[in-house]
């Protein structure tokens, strides 16, 4: 069913409406932005039907929408998803982005039969960003099982005011964002320990913790910037939209970090963010051009006041 059939439908049952977002997100011929649509749509949903559609998308031609696809996944924290998701972060055939994201679902899903998984990747992947993302989800599943013993509440740790399922824990040894700050930029410090210190400054929010995120977009670490980034997107201030323009704008850049910088841009959606991804939508990194059309066309259903999930009620109104 095309999607602007669906749109046209105003009451659809709920199988009806798996099995078109279903269809939609696997079929490579629709828009990038169309098959996202399907893509958030299907992550707020349980059930098999939905998690075997994403596990298949994990696999997509698209490297953006799989590692998506496992992303959504690791937020779902179905435990169905683990021999699929430690099948993708096996596969060095797959894109590093892709594997970096089926770690981190791991840890997400924070079980502790992951941990033997998560160190064979973290020894032996060939990616530096797939061993740190190795180690973040490591330390949230040693955290996970030390808070258990007293709150006995596997999801606590991570889950933050965003509603997202978060790969570390904000840091609470740290009192000011001096403090915090520093902990970010530290080259020397683990990887977890400066997520936990981003991740408490994004809770703060304040022009002082923003400003110390954006210095943490010159770290060495790739997979700590693409963070900061999505983390900058997450706050959607327009401090940020300089640095990240820059970033987008560096094509010597990771592709992931540009990817999210991007992302954020359309988050923040100033007059000059808006025109630089309109620029990028060409650009010859598939995981930069398809994110400016993903954002580009989030941006406009925002505007619209539309949702950019599909939406459909269970029951029709009798007349």
């Amino acid at each position: 069913m095309p999607t602007d059939s669906l749109n046209d439908v105003a009451w659809c049952s709920s199988s009806e409406m798996e099995k078109f977002l279903c269809n939609l997100l696997l079929d490579s011929t629709q828009p990038i932005s169309e098959r996202f649509r399907a893509l958030f749509s299907l992550r707020n949903l349980k059930g098999p039907t939905p998690r075997t559609a994403l596990i298949q998308a994990t696999r997509d031609s698209s490297n953006l929408l799989a590692h998506e696809a496992a992303f959504a996944l690791g937020q779902m924290q179905e435990q169905e998803s683990i021999p699929a998701l430690t099948a993708v972060l096996n596969d060095l055939s797959l894109h590093p982005i892709v594997r970096h994201e089926a770690a981190e679902a791991l840890g997400a899903i924070g079980l502790d039969s992951n941990v033997s998984l998560l160190k064979h990747s973290l020894n032996s992947d060939p990616a530096q960003e797939v061993r740190e993302t190795c180690e973040l989800a490591l330390q949230r599943i040693l955290n996970l099982k030390h808070d258990d013993d007293t709150n006995h509440d596997l999801t606590a740790p991570g889950i933050s005011p965003f509603k997202s399922v978060d790969p570390a824990a904000p840091a609470t040894s740290c009192s000011s964002v001096n403090q915090l700050r520093e902990l970010l930029l530290d080259e020397e410090k683990g990887m977890y320990e400066r997520y936990a210190a981003l991740f408490a400054l994004r809770n703060d929010g304040g022009n002082e913790a923003v400003a110390a995120i954006i210095d943490s977009l010159g770290s060495k670490s790739a997979l700590l910037k693409h963070e900061v980034a999505y983390v900058l997107g997450q706050l959607q201030n327009k401090a940020a939209s300089d640095a990240l323009s820059d970033i987008l704008r560096d094509v010597n850049e990771h592709p992931m970090v540009r990817h999210e910088a991007a992302e954020a841009l359309g988050s923040i959606a100033d007059n000059q963010s808006v025109a630089l991804l309109e620029e990028f939508t060409a650009d010859p990194e598939p995981l930069v051009s398809q994110s400016c059309q993903v954002a580009l066309s989030m941006l406009e259903f925002e505007r619209s006041g539309k949702s950019f999930e599909f939406l459909f009620m269970r029951t029709p109104i009798v007349q």
